[in-house]
């Protein structure tokens, strides 16, 4: 095969993929990984695709600058977040000290608590009232709140934020991305998530299949900090970064 046919091929399935490894572009045109790993080479150093480890990314994702209000994206993907925030929810233990992150799926994970010994803390309005309501033990955290997304942020934020050692924290993201990694559009979202993955023991995004692929103007961290709770992974090339749990029915089921 030729090498102008191998680029084609190579940049054809970018197209359709966003992301692929150098194994699995061998094994389909039939030639040995090190020609792939030159292909892609050249094709980065011409400016047409982005190498990473073990493959390649597309240059062209999706720029996203704004984000919808509350209440628009509670109405989008409703079932995926409902199964990834209920296995979440199973990830939590007694005397767990647990950081709940603002945002639509990390809101579903309250129904699903079951751990009346573990304490919560909180910068999402909704999420507190939620908390409490269901008669958990939790902290609100104090700062500007951002109306459309009815989340607590800035320095006094940050500051309290600090004083805690979670064991566990489960975020949102806009967007998911291989290069980019954890993306949101607000810097000061993105100030509070960076502080509070730092002073985690343990990480969790929750991202559904829409987010990967895309970035926002704020990365708050790269995708080796957490492990990402998905409903469905859109590419594997996403599991040489970080760990990825793609949630099934049967998942929960057997964890619960």
């Amino acid at each position: 095969m030729l090498q102008n046919e191998r680029h084609r091929k190579i940049l054809n399935q970018l197209k359709v993929k966003h992301a692929v490894k150098v194994t699995e572009l061998a094994k389909e045109m039939g030639i040995s990984e090190s020609t792939i790993r030159r292909d892609i080479n050249e094709l980065d150093q011409m400016g047409k695709l982005k190498k990473v480890f073990g493959g390649a990314v597309s240059l062209s994702r999706e720029t996203v600058s704004t984000e919808a209000d509350v209440a628009s994206r509670n109405l989008i993907n409703t079932e995926e977040k409902e199964c990834i925030a209920r296995y979440a929810a199973s990830l939590i233990g007694d005397n767990d000290f647990i950081f709940l992150d603002a945002g639509t799926t990390t809101e579903k994970i309250i129904d699903y608590l079951e751990k009346k010994n573990a304490t919560y803390v909180t910068n999402g309005i909704t999420h507190a009232k939620k908390l409490i309501q269901r008669g958990f033990s939790v902290y609100m955290i104090g700062g500007l709140l951002r109306p459309s997304t009815e989340a607590v942020v800035g320095i006094p934020a940050i500051d309290t934020i600090r004083q805690y050692n979670f064991t566990k924290c489960f975020m949102g993201a806009n967007g998911v991305d291989a290069e980019r990694g954890f993306t949101t559009p607000d810097i000061s979202e993105a100030a509070v998530k960076t502080a509070v993955m730092k002073q985690s023991e343990e990480c969790f995004v929750l991202a559904d299949s829409s987010k990967f692929g895309k970035v926002l103007p704020v990365t708050f961290a790269d995708l080796d900090e957490a492990c990402i709770l998905t409903d469905r992974l859109p590419n594997p090339i996403y599991r040489q970064h970080t760990v990825i749990k793609e949630v099934k029915q049967d998942d929960i089921h057997a964890d619960l």
